[in-house]
């Protein structure tokens, strides 16, 4: 199960958001997503779980707690619409 996790504090490491979400099961993939021009975090990240029973124990750990004066939100993440390429 992907999830969106939002409202993260800018000074976090990937290394921090991945072991938020270690007590709640197996960690497929972790990610922040990093400004390309500044390389610090834009103060959101997708993780995925390994099923949606460990996602759901996510949502109910994480959603709405508090790190560093930052209230999370963690939610399904929804699949990106495919995006249609440049016509010139």
């Amino acid at each position: 199960m992907k999830l969106y996790v939002g409202n993260l504090p800018y000074e976090m490491t990937n290394a921090q958001f991945i072991d938020l979400f270690t007590p709640f099961g197996t960690v497929i993939s972790a990610k922040m997503i990093i400004d390309r021009d500044s390389g610090k975090s834009k103060g959101f990240g997708f993780v995925e779980m390994s099923n949606r029973s460990e996602g759901h124990k996510v949502m109910e750990g994480l959603n709405g707690t508090r790190i560093s004066n930052f209230i999370l939100v963690v939610n399904e993440a929804i699949p990106r619409k495919k995006r249609g390429g440049r016509r010139m």
